[in-house]
């Protein structure tokens, strides 16, 4: 068998850590030597009306000359609804050829989803509580940190900083709840950026706790949408964890955020723990992107989209 070029290995692999890191139990692996993967879609996080599982095959030409191999695995789905979500899959692969898009099959699929609950039961119970469960998946069930971690008072710290801060230039830094994993600590820390001197303060400003400059790495990468250009400005930094910076910044396209630094900050304590520290890293960054509302869990995009479509139903009673 040929071997695949591997440039299109690496981004095979960071999309494949980055779609992990965002689906968490909903993404599985069926066969990794061959790279076949099963993402279970639903409609909604909490009781789901309809589900289905999207399965992929990564060839070694893909993302940059050829699309994923896939299948769309559901009792229901048939005929005339069928080909309609097959063709709107093969539309964003022709109009990204060369990216990365996995994680807009996922959300298009989600999308057919919801609409299809929507029809079906257009004025759905509004019974659930208002606040939201949190996100689960297998790294982040056991998140607490022991009392000795070396985290353990960054917030307070950080909180007392502040208070000597020389210009109003500096944005606002908000710290993620850490992930202890043998012993080693991950903690991501997250800034709103909207230039290239706000990230070199915030990164001053952090590497001020000694609790962080001492970090073993501090991974980060951030991205800035400029106006003028319609472009992003975008970098990443390893910090002697090759190529974490990358799938960090990898992680940050996939998720589409923009005018933020994220950066992750890892105490090493003694025990190697292979690629789960990448699983650890994406984890951290992902959940204080959502902490913080860069990112929204598909229940939240189903319910404004719900909600978006119950003013539109009143608005033509009204106009009736």
């Amino acid at each position: 068998m040929a071997e695949g070029d591997p440039g299109t290995d690496q981004r095979q692999n960071e999309e494949i850590e980055a779609m992990a890191a965002i689906y968490g139990d909903d993404w599985c692996v069926v066969d990794e030597c061959a790279k076949i993967f099963c993402i279970r879609v639903n409609d909604t996080a909490k009781n789901p009306k309809w589900t289905l599982c999207l399965q992929v095959l990564l060839p070694k030409e893909y993302p940059s000359t050829a699309p994923p191999i896939y299948q769309l695995n559901a009792p229901w789905l048939r005929g005339q609804e069928r080909m309609d979500l097959s063709n709107s899959l093969e539309e964003i692969y022709i109009q990204n050829i060369g990216e990365s898009i996995l994680y807009l099959w996922v959300e298009k699929v989600r999308d057919f989803l919801i609409q299809k609950s929507q029809m079906a039961e257009p004025e759905p119970e509004t019974t659930k509580k208002a606040e939201e469960e949190e996100y689960e998946d297998e790294e982040d069930l056991a998140v607490a940190c022991d009392s000795e971690s070396p985290v353990k008072e960054l917030d307070a710290e950080t909180s007392e900083n502040k208070t000597v801060i020389e210009t109003e230039e500096l944005p606002p830094i908000d710290h993620g709840v850490p992930i202890t994993d043998r012993r080693s600590t991950f903690q991501a820390h997250l800034a709103p950026v909207v230039c290239l001197q706000q990230v070199k303060m915030v990164l001053s400003k952090l590497y001020e706790n000694k609790k962080i400059a001492n970090a073993t790495h501090n991974i980060y990468a951030y991205r800035i949408y400029c106006e003028d250009k319609q472009t992003f400005l975008q970098d990443c930094e390893d910090d002697g964890e090759t190529a974490a910076g990358g799938r960090l910044l990898h992680l940050m396209e996939i998720l589409n955020v923009k005018n933020v630094l994220v950066i992750v900050s890892r105490w090493y304590g003694g025990i190697l723990i292979g690629p789960d520290r990448f699983k650890h890293i994406n984890n951290c960054a992902r959940n204080i992107l959502l902490e913080k509302n860069y990112i929204t869990l598909p229940e939240e995009s189903s319910k404004a989209a719900g909600k978006s479509k119950k003013v539109k139903k009143d608005k033509k009673r009204s106009e009736h």
